[in-house]
């Protein structure tokens, strides 16, 4: 079976790994910071911060910015619910900007005119989320300058876009955002096995993050509450935390993987220029890219154009899993989910997101794919048009 999405582990990984596992720390060592500091340079930012998923970096970047109950927060329903959760874990009111129908990310239009209805409610958010679906950026730029009209701060949720670029500037810098949100999870474009990082330009945050995921500990002696001298007290928790620290384990492999993201991100463009060229003439809409984007690629995400045979998108999806070819759906809208729909959400609230769920299907794209099984998937995916 071709998975639509798999890591690569190679030897040096395993022996990276390895010198950890025969090393003093296990967790809490060196190998944790250099792994920040490669993925912070690589993207020009100037903090990072591990944790062990992409979730708890949502969830503490939120707390963070101060999210807290009664505050709103918005992000696209065109993702993984994780970014919907984030908010809802801070005790905050979630809502949802529909997507564009090209980009299939957070629509600007849409945000601006949304905007412009809550703050007549006095309901803005204080946190908007924009995700870079399959590893193309938003339009971050024009999200930014929203963000200054209507003070809101920005997540950049790019847990596919890690490689990725925006105006000539790699995703992760933290230019038109307060935080950005990497995931390492084995689909995604580097791994640590399961694993994330937060980064920030600022300075206070980037000791909020780090505190916050770590129990709300600190060993700083001048941010400590003065105690007797005759007790001993080398770390008080100061503020309520967790436990999201990623391990020495993960971080060997991640600083490993770092050393070829250039290369995974290289090799998925041309597996979808091979696609591209392919499905050109078959009735299929690919990804189309915002020229001021470089995107990662993470996903390969093809559309269905319009056809009178309401069950294509299945059949299709039916016919790839027989023929070995595990195809997968990104995604079901998140305000479609029954948990979401207890909090008042229902069909048609977010049409565009909707539509695409209908249509959509992602294909294998991952930098071990041989060309062999580029040529299957593009083989089988012809006939199943030529038959229909």
């Amino acid at each position: 079976m071709i998975p639509y999405g798999r890591q690569e582990i190679i030897n040096e990984d395993i022996e990276e790994v390895k010198k950890v596992l025969k090393s003093d720390f296990l967790t809490q060592g060196p190998i944790v910071p250099k792994f920040e500091k490669s993925v912070a340079n690589y993207c020009n930012a100037s903090y990072g911060v591990a944790m062990n998923s992409a979730t708890s970096a949502l969830h503490i970047a939120c707390l963070a910015l101060g999210l807290s109950s009664g505050d709103w927060l918005w992000t696209s329903p065109n993702t993984f619910v994780a970014s919907a959760n984030c908010g809802l874990y801070c005790g905050a009111n979630i809502d949802f900007v529909d997507i564009n129908p090209k980009t299939y990310n957070m629509n600007v239009d849409e945000l601006a005119k949304k905007l412009e209805i809550a703050k007549e409610k006095n309901r803005l958010p204080k946190i908007v989320i924009p995700v870079h679906f399959a590893g193309q950026p938003c339009d971050m730029q024009a999200i930014h300058d929203l963000s200054l009209s209507y003070n809101f701060k920005i997540i950049e949720d790019a847990s596919h876009a890690i490689g990725a670029s925006y105006n000539q500037t790699k995703i992760g810098s933290c230019s038109y955002s307060d935080i950005t949100v990497f995931s390492f999870h084995p689909v995604k474009i580097i791994t640590t096995g399961e694993g994330g990082m937060a980064l920030t330009n600022d300075k206070k945050l980037a000791e909020r993050l780090r505190q916050l995921s770590a129990h709300g500990i600190t060993r700083d002696k001048s941010s400590m509450s003065i105690r007797p001298i005759n007790e001993i007290w080398n770390y008080q928790q100061t503020q309520l935390g967790f436990n999201y620290r990623l391990n020495e384990i993960q971080a060997a492999l991640g600083l490993s993987q770092m050393k070829r993201l250039d290369k995974y991100v290289s090799r998925r463009q041309e597996i979808a220029k091979y696609y591209d060229s392919q499905f050109f003439d078959l009735p299929l809409v690919t990804p189309w890219q915002l020229p001021q984007a470089f995107s990662s690629y993470h996903l390969y995400p093809i559309c269905i154009k319009e056809s009178k045979n309401q069950n294509l998108q299945k059949q299709i999806y039916d016919i790839l899993h027989k023929n070995g070819i595990a195809a997968n759906l990104h995604y079901i809208p998140v305000h479609r989910h029954p948990y979401f729909e207890s909090l008042g959400f229902k069909e048609g609230d977010f049409k565009e997101s909707e539509k695409f769920h209908k249509k959509v299907i992602s294909l294998p794209m991952f930098p071990l794919l041989k060309d062999s099984e580029c040529k299957k998937v593009v083989k089988v995916m012809t006939k199943i048009f030529k038959n229909n």
